[in-house]
């Protein structure tokens, strides 16, 4: 007899996710059931397995039950047995349906033979119909109880969950008060210190006057009294700088030395006096991005909306008293508000900041006014859109699909233009390198690079073995950088097939790589170009282009971190992590300069384009505008 095991089970189940389109699924289920370390011949195994495995095996028993009945006659057809028995019965009970079924129509038969027997079974099957219907009562009233108690359990939970974060942000108070304490007492202690060496420079002033006012009474008999006193103000100048410098050194030696992680921390912590935080999203805040021509800054959640923010111009501790901000809220939904089909996962501003692109999880681009008015619907994608992003000159939008597809839409028809069909799974971002090209990424561990107009890809780079998460040209067009699963970031050129540098100091997946706004062709031309790369590992690590090498590892962060982005200047580097922390970089001395602490996982950072304000959205529904002054 022939068996199936657990690993060709799961593999059947993988195919089948797969092929259906539930992606995230089939990736985790492949992941949790180790299937990359299956034998099996992938090639070998036909589109649709499961369900013609599922259905030959129904066939196979109801096949069974009729040819084992021990009733001589067996029917045309088998309509005595429905598909659900067939799957939950086995061979003896569906033989024993069967022959009821049968006894009830020959039955049937002798009714028709014999009224008086006809009306006895009617009244029969009325009173089993009326049975019935009090099972049917009594199941729902059981589901009605069985719903109540789910209910319940949920609030336990809810309040549970709860009262475990009261209890997380009591600890964290706790904390802040007794790091506040500490700072309290070490600044007493300073001036404490301070207050005794000035006690001891005053001892020493005054028996210094009087050493001197000694000196003077006995040269004032020696007729000497002018020279003398020359000499005791310039004794006394010598006697002040060696008292001064000896109060310097005992200020550097003397005393208890500081906690170097506390003074580090207690210096470079941003003030929430130079924090705005924006509240409005009913759930996680995934994207943000700065207007390129003003104060706006759009946002995008899982509350099925996306949202622009109109900001005071000055530091956020003035805007703060001006009271709440003006905001358009940016609805993908009809009705219901938690419809997760309709979250906002990506969001791009055109380059004159007069136009904002929303891509959802319902497979629709958006295009809104900045002043929140819906402009157009572009309906083509089978699948949600993860990435899309406008080209420099605004006339077309490119957007990339979980239905492994990217599309080019004209912005002046608001029509489609070209839908590239190249990547044989879910296609995770898209960039553009000029007006007209542009490449696209996927899980299938593939890059293409197409152009508007052609029909097969210009190029294409094969060389990471996992999904390739981002795609980034550099500020030139020049180069391509790409990271993924696989714990390399690579860097591609045209002019060749394979990669230019391969980039291999991760120890976990890449999620998002960023090019310096550094080099030629930018405002910044006399700076290095250099690659920031952000990994689950919890660095970030910069790249020297030129040579393929490592220049600095940054470690500060605790949890993988999502976003990294480079001021305007190219001078500092912003970075959120799922730590709640987000830092600020010296990109030229690789060291910590601020930090801001919130109160949930960071998915993405930005600077504006005056670089003193950065923005983070945060998965506790909320965005932060921080200052930043050096």
């Amino acid at each position: 007899m022939i068996n199936i095991n657990s690993q060709e089970l799961n593999y059947l189940v993988y195919r089948y996710l797969h092929e259906s389109g539930f992606t995230h699924t089939a990736f985790t289920l492949g992941y949790e059931a180790a299937l990359n370390k299956s034998t099996i011949d992938g090639n070998v195994v036909p589109p649709g397995a499961l369900v013609t495995f599922v259905q030959k095996g129904i066939q196979y028993l109801e096949l069974e039950a009729n040819l084992t009945c021990n009733d001589s006659d067996i029917d045309e057809d088998f309509s005595f047995i429905q598909p659900i028995d067939l799957i939950t019965k086995d061979v003896y009970e569906l033989q024993q349906m069967i022959k009821e079924k049968k006894q009830s129509l020959q039955k049937a038969k002798n009714r028709e033979k014999n009224k008086d027997i006809a009306n006895s079974a009617r009244e029969h099957e009325q009173e089993h119909a009326k049975e019935r219907e009090k099972e049917h009562a009594r199941d729902r009233e059981k589901e009605h109880e069985q719903e109540q108690i789910r209910e319940r359990e949920r609030k336990r939970v809810h309040m549970r969950e709860k009262e475990e974060e009261q209890e997380r942000q009591h600890i964290r108070e706790k904390e802040r008060k007794n790091q506040m304490e500490i700072e309290n007492n070490r600044e007493k202690e300073k001036e404490k210190q301070q207050r005794d060496r000035e006690r001891e420079l005053e001892k020493e002033k005054v028996e210094r006057d009087r050493e001197r006012e000694r000196e003077r009474e006995r040269e004032k008999d020696k007729g000497k009294h002018k020279e003398k006193k020359n000499e005791d103000i310039a004794d006394g100048r010598r006697d002040e700088e060696k008292i001064r410098v000896q109060l310097e050194e005992n200020a550097i030696t003397e005393g208890p030395e500081p906690m170097e992680i506390d003074t580090k921390l207690s210096s470079s912590l941003i003030p929430n006096s130079d924090v705005t935080v924006l509240e409005g999203h009913t759930s996680e805040v995934f994207v943000c991005a700065w207007s390129p021509a003003g104060s706006l800054l759009a946002s995008g959640s899982g509350d099925s909306t996306a949202r622009i923010w109109t900001l005071n111009d000055g530091p956020c501790s003035s805007n703060s008293q001006k009271g709440p901000y003006d905001v358009s809220v940016l609805k993908h939904y009809r009705g219901r508000t938690n419809d997760k089909s309709k979250d906002v996962t990506t969001l791009d501003w055109n380059s004159e900041g007069t136009l904002l692109a929303t891509g959802s999880y319902d497979g629709q681009a958006r295009i809104w006014s900045k002043d929140g008015e819906l402009v157009s619907t572009l309906t083509k994608h089978k699948g949600p859109i993860f990435s899309l992003k406008w080209n420099k000159k605004g006339d077309y939008l490119l957007s990339g699909s979980v239905d492994k597809t990217a599309i080019v839409w004209d912005i002046k028809t608001g029509e489609w233009k070209q839908q590239f069909e190249f990547h044989a799974a879910p296609t995770l971002d898209v960039d553009w390198r000029n007006n007209n090209s542009f490449a696209t990424c996927s899980t299938d561990n593939m890059i293409y690079v197409c152009k508007v107009g052609d029909n097969r890809p210009v190029k294409t780079f094969a060389g990471h073995q996992g999904e390739v998460n981002a795609i980034k040209w550099d500020p030139t067009g020049q180069l391509l950088a790409s990271c993924s699963d696989d714990s390399t970031a690579k860097i591609w050129s045209l002019k060749q097939d394979t990669c230019l540098h391969d980039l291999k100091e991760h120890t976990k997946e890449i999620y998002n790589i960023k090019w310096s706004p550094t080099g030629p062709g930018t405002n910044n031309p006399n700076q290095p170009l250099i690659l920031a790369s952000a990994s689950f590992d919890s660095t970030i690590k910069l790249w020297d282009v030129e040579t393929g090498s490592l220049l600095h590892s940054l470690a500060a962060h605790g949890d993988p971190v999502y976003s990294v982005a480079f001021s305007p200047n190219g001078e500092y580097l912003a970075s959120g992590s799922l730590d709640k922390c987000m830092h600020i970089w010296s990109v030229k001395e690789a060291k910590v300069v601020k930090t801001y602490v919130g109160s949930g996982g960071i998915f993405e950072v930005c600077w504006n384009k005056e670089g003193d304000k950065i923005g983070a959205c945060f998965s506790n529904n909320v965005l932060c505008i921080l200052d930043f002054r050096m």
